[in-house]
């Protein structure tokens, strides 16, 4: 069934009363089920499963990956299981209340990749779960309260597509509307995908595999002696049992050829390495060839000719490490990123900010009417989110938020509120990028927060690190409501059900995802051993969103001087470079081949995983996605099925990973 919308002239030309007039007469669906029990709780579990993939792929690459249509698929198919038991039917609309929560929970892995890593490795200080929680939750509802000011302006009047929004409510109208062939058929090409990849990643796990083939089989030790023998019996084991290479370059060292070296340095310490990770192939296809190019392209530049220059010209200096008393030494991706993120980050702010200024009408519209007196009658006034609870709710969150960071960060109430009308305009401008272009401008409004607290307290890491964390979760929690309402307004839900609902994903997510941190991220970490904190990141886990805030951070504190001179250079000519191909790509309407965005994130990310997404990218691109023209693409599998198929290779690849983990840290 066709989604009924206004067209662009009744759009232009009808007053917000005759919008809502005609949504409530011809979209909404009235006392259809929407927010119910099993809608809650299929939503609150599924999006604490499915933030787990977000929190691997982010914890690896520094990306977000929105959950909502994998979410929209995978409760259909298990509701259209059940109804063969005598379950009645999962309704459309109980459909969009689960993914909304479901997307909210997947969304709140952000800080634990960013901010709140970025503070304890700066401050050398563990933050304890239950802060970690509170912490998460009383922020997001605070970008929550944001929202709902600017729903009505930019959903019911504005009529902003919010692409992401919009696909996922495209999605659940053909699965519930159509025959429900297609519906089955694209759950079971998600299920098929993600058995593949759990399959290969499953011959990946190390931990796993040395529990199966070794450990598993082992006698117990009931005495010195048999401990002994059972000591002996794990050494021989895990010498001699197998897995499936993901470092390919392990063949290598099988075969005793040595490792390839570039000006003078190991290949593998400069993270160039074959990679063979299965979830960030699937991440490269949802990405699409031009990101995966260009971060490719960007990628071969940092690593194979400016980091090893870099190094020869004493510009990035190893750790030195004694081996049996001769001195090693080492770079790695922490130590390479010290100099290359500056670079990286100038690319991607400047191209964020070239694109937001490159259309004035998102300044002027974000702010046109906001705060003008609404004309005529609230017709959707049972049914709209009430905005006194916003009224209300701001400024008692916000005291609440400048209390939690004063009690856990020692930041004074004072320094917090000071840039919440900072944090609100950024997050207007954020809200309105996104239902553009469905791209949220975090980290770009996260570094002006770092800025304006780098003058407001200069020399207060503390401060410039905790107050942009609250910056970037109101900013992205704000625009990913109003994203996840755009399909609920399509298909006639209740916005207020929807607000509720992501509050309840606020809430799995914050729970699921701070668990999952503790388990995957903190081994061998000892609270008084403050040193020992900096293993928060890994070369398994590099988090180069961390490394990023926490060199601005340092910066910011310490003093632009401190920089090395090639540092400056590198940054204006990416900063040039930048503002060039944005420039470009706006005046030829994206027909520029290059995204200087993702040429600015391979400065951050390791080699082997842009590789990796590449590799997706250019797989899938190959195969007709982003290539073949809508007419000639039709029956072709993989483009038609690309987002079930790329969502069920990073699920079932993740979650594999996810258990390799858990074994390695509770059964070995």
């Amino acid at each position: 069934m066709a989604i009924k919308q206004l067209t662009e002239e009744q759009i232009r030309e009808w007053s917000v009363e005759q919008k809502d007039r005609w949504w409530l007469e011809n979209v909404y669906r009235g006392n259809m089920p929407q927010l119910t029990f099993r809608a809650g709780l299929t939503g609150f579990l599924l999006g604490g499963l499915l933030s787990a993939t977000n929190l691997y792929i982010g914890a690896k690459t520094g990306w977000s990956l929105g959950v909502g249509i994998t979410s929209v698929i995978l409760a259909f198919a298990f509701f259209k299981a059940l109804q063969k038991l005598g379950i009645s039917e999962f309704t459309i609309l109980e459909n969009n209340a689960m993914q909304s929560i479901a997307t909210s929970a997947g969304y709140m892995t952000s800080p634990l990749i960013a901010s709140l890593p970025a503070y304890m490795i700066a401050n050398q200080v563990m933050i304890p779960w239950w802060q970690i929680i509170l912490w998460n939750v009383g922020v997001s509802i605070l970008g929550v309260l944001f929202a709902f000011p600017m729903k009505r302006r930019f959903i019911n009047d504005e009529q902003y597509p919010f692409p992401e929004g919009q696909a996922a409510g495209v999605v659940m109208d053909t699965l519930h509307s159509s025959d429900v062939s297609v519906g089955l058929f694209k759950a079971k090409v998600l299920a098929i995908s993600a058995g593949g990849a759990a399959c290969i990643k499953f011959l990946q796990a190390e931990s796993l595999q040395l529990w199966l083939q070794v450990v598993a089989w082992l006698p117990k030790a009931t005495d010195e002696e048999s401990l002994k023998a059972r000591t002996k019996l794990l050494e021989e084991g895990t010498k001699r049992f197998w897995h499936l290479p993901e470092d390919l370059f392990q063949i290598l060292d099988w075969a005793k050829i040595p490792i390839p070296k570039l000006r003078g340095v190991d290949m593998r310490q400069l993270t160039i390495m074959p990679l063979a990770d299965v979830a960030l192939f699937g991440a490269g296809g949802l990405m699409g060839i031009r990101a995966g190019s260009s971060l490719m392209i960007g990628a071969v530049i940092n690593y194979c000719v400016l980091v090893p220059w870099m190094i020869e010209r004493k510009e990035i200096l190893p750790k030195v490490t004694l081996v049996d008393g001769v001195e090693k030494l080492t770079y790695g991706m922490r130590i390479i990123t010290l100099w290359s993120l500056w670079p990286g980050v100038a690319a991607m702010v400047v191209a964020s900010f070239v694109a937001l200024l490159s259309k004035p009408d998102v300044f002027v519209k974000a702010f046109h009417g906001l705060t003008g007196k609404k004309q005529g009658e609230d017709v959707l006034k049972g049914i709209e989110f009430p905005l006194w609870i916003s009224v209300m709710g701001i400024p008692l969150m916000s005291l609440v938020t400048a209390g939690m960071a004063t009690a856990f960060f020692g930041i004074p109430i004072w320094v917090s509120l000071v840039g919440l009308p900072l944090t609100f305009v950024l997050a207007l401008v954020g809200a309105t990028s996104t239902g553009l272009t469905s791209t949220t401008p975090i980290g770009a409004t996260s570094k002006i927060t770092q800025l304006f607290y780098g003058m407001v307290r200069p020399g207060d890491i503390k401060s410039n690190l905790a107050t942009a964390g609250i910056t970037a979760e109101v900013v992205g929690n704000s625009s990913n409501l109003l994203m996840d309402i755009k399909p609920g307004y399509m298909l006639g839900a209740k916005p207020r059900q929807q607000a509720v609902g992501h509050i309840i994903g606020i809430l799995s997510g914050a729970f699921a995802g701070t668990f999952l941190f503790f388990v995957l991220f903190t081994k061998g970490i000892d609270p008084k051993n403050p040193e020992t904190i900096a293993s928060l990141q890994s070369d398994q886990f590099p988090m180069p969103s961390v490394t990023v805030w926490t060199g601005v951070a340092k910066v910011l504190t310490e003093g632009l001087s401190k920089l090395p001179q090639s540092v400056v250079i590198a940054v204006i000519i990416a900063s040039f470079v930048a503002f060039v191909l944005e420039g470009l790509r706006i005046v030829t309407k994206n027909k520029v081949p290059l995204s200087p965005v993702a040429l600015g994130l391979a400065f951050v990310l390791d080699f082997k995983s842009a590789a990796c997404m590449f590799a997706g990218a250019f797989a899938f691109w190959l195969l007709g996605v982003g290539r073949l023209k809508e007419e000639n693409a039709h029956g072709n599998l993989w483009v038609e099925n690309h987002e079930p198929i790329c969502a069920g290779i990073i699920a079932g690849a993740s979650l594999m990973g996810i258990l390799d983990i858990v074994v390695g840290v509770f059964l070995l």
